[in-house]
């Protein structure tokens, strides 16, 4: 457990130490809620119907930003080997990791969708709906990402290799956050039930995202 915190703390200090962390993510992901109306129009009633799914695209986008440098940095200076045999499993090292990098950058979105959801005229039901689902989800958007993070950090393809293998994966729960907010809001499916398959979602998440990255960083070095 102590070098489980230690490897977070490390990356968490690391992540907003060098700018690509809580202020670049919130940044982002204020330009997407500030841009998309422009191109909506002044259409409140439009605005507030379509506003949880503009956050979460918002937010989705946000938390991949500085996941193809988790492990490539590693990787660069060495410390990735003295991870690899290191007495913690590959696996918690990775979990870590993701941790740090949820905590930098997915939390501080969470904290300010309230804020960027009155841009969008939503209720105050549907605010409290999408900042529940975005505590619930963007765990799983990290952990997921550790997949494309990993590939990335091996084969050097970093940019590339998250879109095209991150996003793709993540597209379930984009669906059923944003169905369990109009849920809360419009019914008639309970808020119960789509954000129960989000949990889930996101438990499967946190599993197979570092045992995955794990097989893939081994399959590098092999």
């Amino acid at each position: 457990m102590a070098a489980f915190l230690a490897i977070v703390r490390r990356d968490l200090a690391l992540s907003l130490g060098s700018g690509g962390g809580a202020g670049l993510g919130v940044v982002f992901f204020l330009s997407v809620v500030t841009v998309v109306p422009f191109a909506v129009g002044p259409d409140l009633v439009l605005l507030a119907r379509i506003g949880p799914a503009i956050l979460w695209i918002g937010a989705l986008l946000a938390s991949l930003i500085g996941l193809e440098r988790l492990f490539a940095a590693d990787a660069e200076d060495g410390s990735l080997d003295a991870l690899t045999l290191s007495a913690l499993p590959l696996e918690l090292t990775a979990a870590a990791k993701g941790l740090a990098h949820w905590l930098a950058t997915g939390l501080p979105l969470v904290l300010a969708a309230p804020v960027l959801a009155l841009m969008l005229n939503l209720e105050p039901a549907a605010i409290g709906a999408v900042v529940l689902t975005l505590l619930v989800g963007t765990p799983a958007v990290t952990f997921l990402g550790l997949i494309g993070a990993a590939f990335a950090g091996a084969f050097r393809r970093g940019g590339l290799l998250i879109a095209v293998l991150v996003i793709p994966l993540t597209i379930p729960v984009l669906i059923f956050a944003v169905s369990a907010t109009q849920a809360a809001v419009t019914g008639p499916v309970p808020f119960g039930t789509p954000f129960r398959v989000l949990a889930g979602l996101a438990l499967f998440a946190l599993v197979l995202g570092p045992v995955a990255a794990a097989a893939a960083l081994r399959a590098a070095r092999s």
